[in-house]
């Protein structure tokens, strides 16, 4: 999608409504240094042209402009980093024209697991097969249907990429090689999910996963599905308590989870270190609290974005969230001029955390000023 046509397709959606920074409240309390530093990744993956993961609007120049200001002080304190987005950018808010902004979480999980199958692991992640087609975003290939993002290389051209339950019922044969094999079938669903994972194996090392590709058939939640189904009621439902539930009804939790479409693939990402988080959209590690998706059809990754609404501790206690956070990342559910994922790093913690967020907030853009 050009720059132009996502600019039109932003403004179908949205409108963008100028603010002053003392009009975000929290602004002046913020660690604007944490998000110096996040920054500071996008920058100098946009400043490299490094190849994005999940490829997002093109960033423009004057966000272009501000990132090589900003490589020339990568030591920068907390008052220093306010005055610097303070400077270079505009804040805008985005008001939707139907609905309101709304924030998730996500997470990176941590699962046992081992590279060869057993009695007790048994359920594979897939590498990215040899005949899987991404296709670009806002494109579409000779008969592929419209909508669909990803589609399979056939003798007589391209054919649609098979959904999740024929994957499973080996639908890919020898395309596609196990990287590893986990206990549970809901384990191997929340990797689909979150796109990534640490792997604890039965030699004692930690193995890290990252997304490789999926198949682009469109991206249905179960946890709404079981909502709907009266299941369970969204108030009260946390990740720990789908996974039970998947794990305590696997016949139903296989049909379940097949109404999900879509099917991620992997790779096992050695270049990462220990305390690096998982490989985001953008096509760098994330970093925890700081990193944010949005929907890659309307932004460019490396923009600021002002949070403001509610980060719940527990089901009926909450804190503010106020935070200036980077858009590094992106997902299949997270759609919309005022829709993001808030990244909040890895392991069981940082899961209970993220399952519990599903609120309103108001989304602030940081818009790159005009180069004079």
């Amino acid at each position: 999608m050009s720059d132009a046509a996502a600019g039109s397709a932003l403004k179908d959606l949205a409108r963008l409504e100028p603010l002053a920074f003392h009009d975000l409240a929290g602004w002046e309390t913020d660690d604007h240094a944490a998000a110096f530093r996040a920054f500071l990744r996008s920058c100098r993956a946009l400043e490299a042209a490094s190849t994005e993961l999940r490829p997002a609007q093109s960033p423009q120049a004057n966000l272009l402009a501000v990132c090589r200001e900003a490589l020339k002080t990568p030591d920068t304190g907390k008052a220093e980093a306010k005055r610097f987005f303070e400077t270079y950018f505009r804040p805008h808010a985005v008001v939707p024209h139907a609905g309101q902004g709304f924030l998730t979480g996500y997470y990176e999980p941590e699962f046992q697991g081992s590279r060869t199958p057993d009695a007790t692991y048994r359920v594979p992640l897939l590498d990215r097969p040899q005949d899987l087609v991404t296709i670009a975003q806002g494109e579409t290939l000779p008969g592929i249907e419209k909508g669909l993002q990803a589609a399979r290389r056939a003798a007589h051209g391209y054919e649609p990429y098979p959904d999740r339950a024929a994957i499973e019922n080996g639908a890919l044969g020898t395309l596609a090689r196990p990287i590893v094999y986990l206990s549970e079938p809901g384990e191997a669903f929340i990797i689909h999910v979150q796109g990534s994972a640490r792997i604890r194996l039965t030699d004692g090392s930690v193995m890290r996963v990252a997304y490789a590709g999926r198949n682009g058939r469109p991206y249905t939640s179960i946890g709404r599905v079981l909502v709907q189904q009266g299941e369970m009621d969204l108030e009260s439902m946390t990740l720990e308590k789908l996974m039970g539930w998947l794990k305590n009804h696997p016949e139903p939790a296989k049909a379940l989870m097949r109404q999900n479409q879509s099917y991620i693939f992997f790779r096992e990402a050695m270049e990462l270190a220990p305390e690096d988080g998982p490989i985001g959209g953008a096509g760098h590690p994330l970093v925890p609290g700081r990193s944010l998706a949005v929907d890659r059809s309307l932004w460019a990754y490396g923009l600021p974005v002002w949070l403001d609404g509610q980060l719940p501790l527990t089901l009926d206690k909450a804190e503010p969230l106020r935070r200036l956070m980077i858009a590094q990342d992106t997902g299949s559910a997270i759609v919309g001029p005022a829709r993001g994922d808030f990244f909040f790093g890895s392991g069981e913690e940082a899961g209970r955390r993220a399952g519990l967020l599903r609120h309103p907030v108001r989304f602030v853009v940081l818009q790159p000023k005009p180069r004079s």
